[in-house]
């Protein structure tokens, strides 16, 4: 269906371009084709690569090497595989070492020489030592430590045997490679100014809240950026965002939902619209520690009581199914059921009198302040005053929201009750479930959810090659979340994608990350 729409003209009445010019950023930036005009939703935060959230991280990969990175796929379809970046070779010689080469000559900025196998060293053990105290120190938990051979040659030398090294570590983010001695020169931690890069770009300018831009890094030694420079803009609305781009301001945006019936209608003119399955989960949580989500009757009350297709009708418009679990169709470990798949009025009633709440409850429920989540949890919020929970939603913008369930954010997290999540992981189940661990709980586990079995099969998996053994652990722990009531599992969701047929995106598997070197002009 949505292909149909992809190079199609937009029939724009005047209208919708003076609603364009009264609620988009006019910004005048140049029209060359040589500048990739980029819409970035949140303002930058950090780029450190033990600490970056989605879209700085994704700044991160023009800014910073890593052995390897997912390869970019241009077309629907494509595969989850990853390709050679700041490495020559590397190579899984036994299941606890992993030996690597790097490529000669990639230059750190600020007179920082070149990237080498000490480079590497500090990066990744700097992320994997818990003293450190880094959210991405899982990832590297199985990591004893990096074995310098010389300049460019080195290993990866692991306490014990991780699968998912390969598809959710080393072609990501965390992977990057950073500059010791530089890093070092500033204390050890940087955020938003890198002491060092070594990448295509560098940044030009930032100026927050508004516009970060990239320019080609002059001593860059690998495959030349098609465009000299990317001008991120930032535009926290989906809707504003596509105003922007049907005045010409922007060149790449994700498309709202709510708006591919407007789209489907009125196609705009030379644009591509490209929607993936999205690979990642949207999920109603609750939070198992604060009354009355502390009984499980509650909980249980809740995913009785929400009409879950009707919800996705609301925003998804027949393009995304009901999830069986964290874990999408495509990727080992997909589920295939749900513990409790229909609505049942009258069992959420009965639960919530048995647990002392015949007239039902006053709580929150909290979101994102963007218009298919509002839509999501107004019919979340109809369906539950059915069984008399009474659910004020409380919308938050992208950067407050993403620390709501942070201990180390404030005490924001103590008010969660219940609360519209989700977000998308990489190709690997464990990737998908291993927030969800005790570990996790005040970090993105916000439902701070805790079970022992869940904790051990978790950690089993790291280590298990046999596929149906891996297959087994990952539906046994998916059915251990649902039992919990903690997780009311929506859908693993759809990303669509728009961009001007003059440019080749260079998307992952399920158009969700960006590799912005990669970009092509058509």
């Amino acid at each position: 269906m949505i292909d149909s729409m992809t190079r199609r003209r937009f029939l724009g009445s005047a209208a919708a371009l003076g609603a364009t010019a009264a609620t988009s950023p006019r910004i005048a930036w140049s029209q060359d084709s040589k500048i990739l005009r980029f819409r970035r939703t949140t303002d930058l935060a950090t780029l450190d690569p033990g600490v970056a959230y989605s879209d700085d991280g994704e700044t991160a990969f023009s800014l910073f090497p890593g052995l390897v990175r997912f390869k970019p796929t241009y077309e629907p379809g494509q595969a989850w595989e990853w390709e050679l970046d700041a490495a020559t070779s590397i190579e899984q010689v036994d299941p606890t070492h992993i030996k690597f080469t790097l490529r000669p000559g990639i230059q750190w900025t600020n007179g920082f020489g070149e990237v080498t196998t000490e480079d590497v060293k500090y990066s990744y053990e700097r992320i994997a030592d818990p003293a450190n105290e880094m959210p991405y120190q899982s990832d590297w938990a199985s990591l004893d430590h990096v074995e310098i051979i010389d300049k460019y040659n080195g290993v990866l030398v692991q306490k014990e045997p991780f699968v998912g090294l390969w598809t959710m570590v080393l072609p990501f983010g965390r992977a990057n490679i950073i500059c010791k001695a530089a890093t070092e020169a500033v204390g050890g931690r940087f955020t938003t100014e890198p002491p060092a890069t070594a990448g295509p770009y560098v940044i030009k300018e930032w100026v927050p809240k508004q516009r970060l831009i990239l320019a080609r890094d002059p001593q860059w030694n690998g495959r030349r950026p098609d465009f000299d420079e990317v001008h991120m803009i930032q535009i926290d609305d989906d809707k504003a965002a596509e105003l922007a781009f049907e005045a010409g301001e922007i060149d790449f945006t994700k498309v709202s939902l709510s708006s591919i019936p407007h789209i489907q209608a009125n196609p705009p003119e030379n644009a591509i619209v490209d929607p993936r399955p999205l690979v990642g989960g949207e999920w109603i949580g609750m939070n198992v520690e604060h009354p009355p989500f502390d009984d499980l009757r509650v909980r249980r009350a809740v995913q009785f009581a929400v009409d879950v297709e009707l919800v996705l009708d609301a925003v998804y418009y027949g393009l995304a199914t009901r999830a069986t679990g964290i874990v999408p169709q495509g990727i080992l470990g997909h589920r295939g059921y749900n513990l409790y798949p229909e609505r049942n009025v009258d069992e959420a009633r009965r639960l919530l009198a048995e647990a002392g709440l015949p007239n039902g409850f006053k709580t929150t429920l909290a979101c994102l302040n963007d218009a298919d989540k509002l839509t999501m949890a107004q019919v979340i919020q109809s369906n539950l005053a059915d069984v008399g929970i009474d659910a004020e939603i409380n919308s938050h913008e992208s950067g407050a929201f993403w620390v709501l369930g942070s201990e180390a954010d404030g005490e924001g997290w103590k008010d969660i009750q219940l609360i519209l999540n989700g977000w998308g992981t990489g190709p690997d189940a464990y990737e998908a479930l291993r927030w969800y661990e005790t570990a996790q709980v005040g970090i993105w586990n916000w439902e701070r959810f805790s079970d022992e079995e869940f904790d051990r099969l978790s950690n089993e998996s790291r280590s298990q090659f046999d596929d149906e053994q891996r297959r087994q652990t990952f539906v046994r722990m998916q059915d251990i979340m649902e039992e919990s009531g903690a997780y009311l599992f929506l859908t693993n969701g759809v990303w669509v994608n728009m961009y001007r047929d003059t440019i080749r995106a260079a998307t992952s598997a399920d158009g969700r990350k960006y590799q912005l070197h990669r970009f092509m002009r058509a």
